[in-house]
């Protein structure tokens, strides 16, 4: 029997997010080329931020922490469409959350791949537990944002290169969200 898997596409930018056509999502990594993606972080009323631990079975950075969802849109499709879709998909639930910022980065992330991308950055509130997607999520937990930092400076290697980068950003806005209150 022949497996076939469905190739998945990403869509690849400039430095100002214009789009710029779609690569084979592999490819893209292979070459390090600059596309976009999201990363959703989901705190729930005790300011605790739902991290989740990629599946063991990833394509990069398997078994690391990272925050409650990411991925990559689909050409033609809304970025935030793309992220309430991935969080159904791989948290098994959906809840409001607004675009915060974005960011640019380039890392190597291991056997060869390089992400580049332009990660929008989206955050809400929930109080839902997730029912996970094993096959993108190997564990979930709640966990302070003080808990986490001290973590990112003792063990930084337990947590993908995209949430150590977007850390800090993300608590400031949150700062900046409770001191506009």
């Amino acid at each position: 029997m022949i497996m076939t898997t469905k190739q998945e596409y990403v869509i690849l930018v400039d430095e100002f997010d214009n789009d710029l056509g779609t690569m084979e999502k592999m490819k893209a990594h292979v070459d390090g080329e600059l596309h976009r993606a999201f990363s959703v972080f989901i705190f729930n009323d005790k300011n605790e931020l739902m991290l989740q631990q990629r599946a063991l079975t990833k394509y990069h950075s398997p078994g690391l922490w990272t925050n409650t969802c990411c991925s990559h849109p689909r050409e033609g499709e809304e970025t935030a469409d793309a992220a309430h879709r991935r969080m159904t998909e791989e948290m098994g639930f959906d809840c409001a959350f607004e675009e915060a910022f974005s960011f640019t980065y380039q890392a190597d992330v291991g056997q060869g791949l390089t992400e580049h991308e332009f990660d929008h950055v989206f955050i809400g509130r929930s109080m839902k537990s997730p029912v996970i997607n094993r096959e993108e999520v190997n564990d979930w937990t709640w966990k302070s944002m003080d808990a986490i930092r001290k973590e990112i400076a003792e063990t930084p290697e337990k947590y993908t290169v995209w949430f150590r980068i977007a850390f800090d950003e993300v608590e400031n806005h949150l700062k900046q969200l409770t001191n506009n209150k």
